[in-house]
């Protein structure tokens, strides 16, 4: 893989921040966008610009036929049995919101409860704690160790018959753990339990195949993915997907409305009421396109190269403090410099052209068990290369005596 002809394709690359190249390292945040996404997203606007599936006239049909071109491609994308099992969002947390609310009413009642692992990030947290403060349910955790590993041997002991669903993310967004979800699937599966999985951090790093990995939901974002923002995918299994009630109410969901009742529309109808983002999710097409191209293993190997060797070199920094050293983990590092505040190293390394992320990440849980304000968090994506790995770390090393 050439990294100076994938390095070309993102135009936003090509620029300095104070009077320095840039160097993007957030890219757990968000991913950068290809010509291709950003000419797609135009060609749209530009060429297309109808709302879809109720139109006549030959925009809408054009608009229409692409926008389920794109379904049918994230279907192969993530190996989905069928297309109407995609459902678009606005991005992984109103997919999780949309699971947490719909299978809330159907399947959760009083005394009931749900299991989420104590890495998740907030949005996949918060929705859950909605849900069982409304139907008077329980929340419960998976603990993890100062690895960053979850406990799957204590899961079994947290299922019981009050059980309704697991939720759990794929990739830790604060530590960069792979979590086992086909072991975690399997359990829950055994006591017939499903499973929600958070791929928000998952999506852009490795091959995900929803049937292999048995699970019942799969959430991701289209922006950390090289797409768009404004777009998101919740994968649900079509059985459970039947049995749950719409998220929202209003147009396209619906069959017939009287002022007595409302039929529902037929997946994956039936839980996208309104009119969609369509030129973003025409655009998640060109990023799915664009991953295809590059090759999603090669993505993976030039990122896991990346992070093993910042990580090596990141170690030789007096006082650096790594947080989240699982043995498999994709491009996250996580670290502090002694006790300096992640927001002053973050500043400094800013005006050095180095982008990166500080804060609690959305995982205040995972900063109390260590007991930490937050992290400054380097992310790496397949257009980053080794010699701005070197620029953090000589960065870093330049910063450090001023923070110790």
């Amino acid at each position: 893989m050439n990294t100076d002809n994938i390095r070309s394709l993102f135009p936003i690359l090509n620029q300095q921040v104070y009077g320095k190249p840039l160097v993007y390292f957030d890219n757990a945040a968000t991913t950068q966008k290809p010509q291709a996404v950003i000419d797609e997203l135009c060609r749209y606007y530009t060429t297309l610009n109808s709302n879809i599936h109720r139109g006549a006239h030959y925009l809408a049909a054009q608009a229409t036929e692409k926008y389920e071109e794109t379904r049918i491609a994230v279907q192969s994308f993530v190996n989905a049995r069928h297309s109407h099992e995609i459902i678009f969002t606005r991005g992984t947390t109103e997919s999780i919101n949309l699971v947490a609310a719909s299978f809330g009413q159907a399947f959760l009642h009083e005394g009931d409860e749900v299991v989420i692992s104590a890495m998740e990030h907030h949005s996949n947290i918060v929705p859950w704690q909605l849900a069982c403060q409304r139907h008077g349910a329980t929340l419960r955790t998976i603990p993890f160790n100062d690895q960053g590993v979850l406990d799957i041997e204590a899961l079994p002991g947290l299922l019981n018959e009050h059980t309704r669903i697991v939720a759990v993310n794929h990739v830790s967004n604060t530590l960069g753990t792979i979590n086992p979800i086909a072991d975690i699937v399997t359990i829950a599966h055994s006591r017939n339990i499903p499973v929600l999985v958070d791929g928000a951090q998952a999506i852009s790093h490795m091959k995900v195949d929803v049937q292999a990995l048995g699970c019942d939901f799969y959430c991701f974002s289209g922006h950390k993915m090289y797409g768009p923002m404004g777009v998101g995918v919740m994968y649900g299994r079509e059985e459970l997907l039947e049995k749950m009630p719409p998220y929202q109410g209003g147009g396209e969901m619906i069959k017939e409305v009287t002022f007595e009742q409302t039929t529902y529309n037929e997946l994956p109808f039936k839980f996208e009421a309104g009119t969609p983002s369509v030129g973003d999710v025409l655009a998640l097409k060109a990023a799915i396109d664009f991953m295809l191209q590059t090759g999603i293993d090669n993505i993976a190997a030039h990122e896991k190269e990346l992070t093993d060797y910042a990580t090596s070199r990141l170690l030789t920094i007096d006082g650096i403090r790594l947080f989240g050293t699982a043995p498999d983990k994709t491009s996250v590092i996580s670290f502090l410099i002694g006790n300096a505040h992640p927001y002053d190293t973050g500043t400094l390394l800013d005006k050095l052209g180095i982008a990166v992320r500080t804060g609690h990440h959305c995982t205040q849980p995972i900063m109390d068990k260590y007991g930490i304000p937050g992290t400054v968090r380097a992310s790496f994506a397949v257009y980053n290369t080794i010699e701005e790995v070197d620029a953090l770390y000589a960065a870093l090393k330049r910063i450090a005596p001023i923070l110790l």
